[in-house]
């Protein structure tokens, strides 16, 4: 089993290397997913609250899913570079932060990655999509270890949910 999951993992990060050379330097998700409809949110960078399996978590303006990695130190800047930003798209800060119903404004923030762009934080942490949501309230890589860390959605109080 162990052998198996590691034969996959590494297919996964080698499909993912080749997707990263394929699409280039570009970390926007709609690079990632073809679909234009995602670049919107980025360019307000709004946070969203919506009610799911697991309660209500924050989403962006385009109803994407946003997830937390337990890698990052809360406040602190990214650890996810590589085949893992390719797997977890960073949500770039652009423009006007605004805070969406149920999102506490005071909680939104930004940390500098090492290229300088600015990635939206939510109580310190950095915030990141999933390469296969790509449907508005799709939440299907919650609780995932991979790169070194969990993959939580984000509560509306700042907490990742475990």
């Amino acid at each position: 089993m162990i052998s198996k999951r590691l034969g996959r993992q590494a297919a996964l990060v080698a499909v993912l290397a080749l997707l990263a050379v394929g699409v280039g330097a570009s970390s926007s998700p709609a690079a990632h997913t073809g679909s234009q409809a995602t670049e919107a949110p980025q360019a307000s960078a709004t946070l969203t609250v919506r009610n799911t399996r697991y309660g209500a978590i924050l989403f962006d303006g385009s109803g994407r899913a946003l997830y937390g990695f337990t890698r990052d130190r809360r406040g602190g800047p990214s650890q996810c570079y590589g085949a893992c930003a390719v797997a977890w798209p960073v949500y770039f800060a652009k423009g006007t932060l605004r805070a969406g119903k149920g999102v506490k404004k005071s909680l939104i923030g930004t940390t500098r990655r090492r290229d300088g762009r600015r990635q939206l934080t939510y109580k310190g942490w950095p915030l990141y999509y999933y390469i296969d949501d790509t449907e508005p309230g799709e939440v299907s890589c919650q609780n995932v270890d991979e790169f070194g860390g969990l993959w939580l959605v984000v509560r509306p109080n700042g907490g990742l949910v475990r």
